[in-house]
């Protein structure tokens, strides 16, 4: 796992999994999630984290899913993003907000998306795109950052960006001519611009 995270984060993670031991297994790319925290019935726990991720969102969902970890241990009844989760997740992320691990354009984004955690980085377009600029990157985009009225593909199907209600953006389907809703982090394939 050493190729996967900042070397500085090294010795902090080894200090986390000698206390909380767990199965980690580094995945194929997963399109619905980085990461996952499982329980099987028999009382087997394990943690999978996508392989394509860069060393810092890497570490980010690393500790996350270690802070579902420890959270079932202390309760395990709890909301999965419940409070305890929130409060596991920023106790162990702390300790790795350092300008030796994160570099400090990181920094801020990170600081701010821990004061109240969501289920997915992906909720905040701020960290998303501040961690994706440290990603290979060539010929992604999301869709925060075309305009309304671009077409775009999105999983074999041409849609066009509308407008954006509250936290997602209203696109139609130009197939079957239905209104979808997006993430403002979606990733999409972009082709060119066109009026609504």
């Amino acid at each position: 796992m050493k190729k996967y995270i900042p070397e500085a984060a090294i010795p902090l993670v080894k200090e986390i999994l000698d206390t909380h031991p767990i199965h980690i297994k580094v995945v194929r790319n997963r399109a619905t999630k980085h990461g996952d925290f499982k329980r099987s019935i028999d009382g087997r726990v394990a943690i999978t984290v996508n392989n394509n991720l860069n060393k810092y969102q890497f570490l980010l969902t690393l500790i996350h899913e270690i802070a579902h970890f420890t959270t079932y241990k202390k309760h395990p009844r709890v909301k999965p993003h419940g409070i305890e989760w929130k409060v596991n997740f920023q106790h162990l992320m702390l300790p790795f907000l350092r300008p030796d691990i994160f570099p400090s354009e990181l920094l801020p984004p990170l600081a701010n998306y821990l004061k109240n955690p969501k289920a997915s980085t992906g909720s905040d377009v701020k960290l998303t795109a501040a961690l994706m600029s440290y990603s290979d990157n060539s010929g992604k985009h999301f869709i925060f950052e075309i305009m309304d009225g671009e077409v775009f593909f999105y999983k074999n199907s041409k849609f066009i960006r509308g407008k954006k209600k509250r936290t997602r953006y209203e696109c139609l389907n130009l197939e079957n001519k239905k209104v979808y809703t997006f993430n403002a982090n979606t990733e999409i394939h972009r082709i060119s611009k066109q009026s609504t």
